[in-house]
C-alpha cells in the first residue's frame, strides 16, 4: 500500500512545481536503496544514494558539503570540501555504524573497479549518520557490509519513505522521523532542471514544529493530554542529514551555496539548530563530471556553469524541497515504541487536526 505523503493532507510547500515523483530520484540517473533491520532490539538500517549508473570512482561528480552544526560523526566530508568531487555512493546509517558502512562502500568500489580493470589505492567513502539509540540497541552495530551491498544492489528510482533504512529508528520533533524526499523543477534559459532532496530526520523539539506556517507542535502537545504514553522531545537535538542532487550545471562553489539553503527548509519546520543536533548537508550535480585522472590526455577540463544572477531559483528550490522532504519523512513513518516504553507517534495521526 502506498503511503500518504504531506501533500495528500492538503499541505503544499512553496510555489515551485515538484518533479514527476517529487523525490530526489527525479534527477535522472539517481537511485536510492534501503536495508531495514527491525526486530526485538533493533530499529535501524542503511540507506544508499547512488548518483548514477556508471562507476563513480572513475568518473567523479562535482560535489560540495556544508556542516551547519557539527554534532555528528560523518565520514568523507574533508575531501569533498577540499577537492569538490564525490567518488562513491553516499550512505546513511546510525552513529556507531559509520565505520562498518564505510567498509561496505570501500568493498563495493573495489569490487566494481576490479571488474573494470581499475586500480584503487585511495578512496573517499561518504557516510552520514543520525543517532537512533532511543529506539535501537545502537551499540550492537547491526548493519553489516552485506547490508550495504544489498542496499546498493536494490537501489531504484522508486523507493519507500518513512521508518525504513537509515530512518528506521530516528525521531523528529518527538514524533517518528525517518527518510523523506522531495524535488523541485526550475527553468533556466528555456531548459528545465531538477533539484531533489533526501533527508534522514532526527531533530527538533515538539513544541517548535511548524507545518506551512501553522504552530503544529503546540497543537500536538494539546492533543497529547489524552495520550499518556506519548513521547515528547523537549530539546532541539539529534541531527539531520540532508542530501541534495541536481542536474543543474554548477561549480562546486555554486553547489556549496545551494546546499546551504536547505537549512532554510529545516528552519521553516521550526528548528533553530540546537547544540546537540548535527546538521550536515551534502550535494552533487550529475552535470560537470570529473575524470579520475588526466590519463585520457584531457589536461584542461571545461565546465558549463550557470550565471550567478540566476542562482536564486536554485536557492528557492533547495529550501522548498528540504522543507517538504522533512514533513514527508515524518508523515510516512509509522508509530514506534522506544526502549523506554514511550510511544513515538506518526505525524499522520495528528493530521489535519494539528494544522
Amino acid at each position: 500500500m502506498q503511503k500518504k505523503r504531506i501533500r495528500d493532507y492538503g499541505v503544499t510547500i512553496g510555489r515551485l512545481k515538484p518533479g514527476a515523483r517529487n523525490k530526489i530520484t527525479d534527477v535522472p540517473g539517481v537511485k536510492v536503496g534501503h536495508v531495514t533491520i527491525r526486530n526485538e532490539i533493533h530499529r535501524t538500517g542503511v540507506t544508499v544514494i547512488v548518483p548514477g549508473p556508471d562507476n563513480v570512482f572513475t568518473n567523479k561528480y562535482t560535489a560540495a558539503c556544508y556542516v551547519h552544526n557539527g554534532f555528528g560523526k560523518s565520514a568523507g566530508l574533508v575531501q569533498i570540501e577540499e577537492l569538490g568531487t564525490l567518488e562513491t555512493p553516499i550512505a546513511l546509517t546510525n552513529t556507531l555504524n559509520v565505520g562498518l558502512v564505510w567498509d561496505g562502500i570501500v568493498q563495493y568500489t573495489i569490487d566494481r573497479c576490479r571488474a573494470e580493470g581499475v586500480k584503487v589505492t585511495s578512496l573517499n567513502p561518504v557516510v552520514g549518520e543520525c543517532n537512533d539509540s532511543g529506539l535501537s540497541d545502537i551499540a550492537a552495530r547491526a548493519v553489516t557490509q552485506a547490508d550495504v551491498l544489498a542496499a546498493i544492489a536494490g537501489a531504484d528510482e522508486e523507493f519507500e519513505e518513512g521508518d525504513v533504512g537509515a530512518g528506521t529508528g530516528t525521531v523528529c520533533y518527538g514524533l517518528k522521523g525517518g527518510i523523506g524526499s522531495a524535488s523541485r523543477v526550475i527553468e533556466i534559459g528555456g531548459k528545465k532542471y531538477t533539484i531533489g532532496v533526501l533527508v534522514q530526520s532526527n531533530f527538533g523539539s515538539t513544541i517548535d514544529l511548524m507545518i506551512g506556517g501553522a504552530p503544529a507542535g503546540e497543537r500536538i502537545l494539546q492533543m497529547k493530554k489524552s495520550r499518556n504514553d506519548m513521547a515528547v522531545s523537549r530539546q532541539d537535538r539529534g541531527s539531520i542529514m540532508t542530501i541534495l542532487a541536481t542536474d543543474l550545471p554548477v561549480s562546486d562553489r555554486q553547489l556549496y551555496r545551494i546546499i546551504r539553503r536547505t537549512g532554510v527548509g529545516i528552519a521553516r519546520t521550526g528548528a533553530y539548530t540546537g547544540h546537540g543536533s548535527g546538521e550536515v548537508m551534502i550535494g552533487f550535480t550529475t552535470a560537470n563530471r570529473v575524470p579520475k585522472d588526466a590519463g585520457s590526455g584531457e589536461l584542461l577540463l571545461t565546465q558549463t556553469v550557470i550565471h550567478e544572477d540566476l542562482i536564486n531559483k536554485a536557492f528557492q528550490a533547495a529550501a522548498e524541497a528540504s522543507n517538504e522532504a522533512i514533513l514527508n519523512s515524518m508523515v510516512c513513518a509509522g508509530r514506534a515504541v522506544g526502549r523506554d516504553g514511550k510511544v513515538y507517534y506518526s505525524l499522520a495521526e495528528f493530521l489535519p487536526e494539528c494544522l
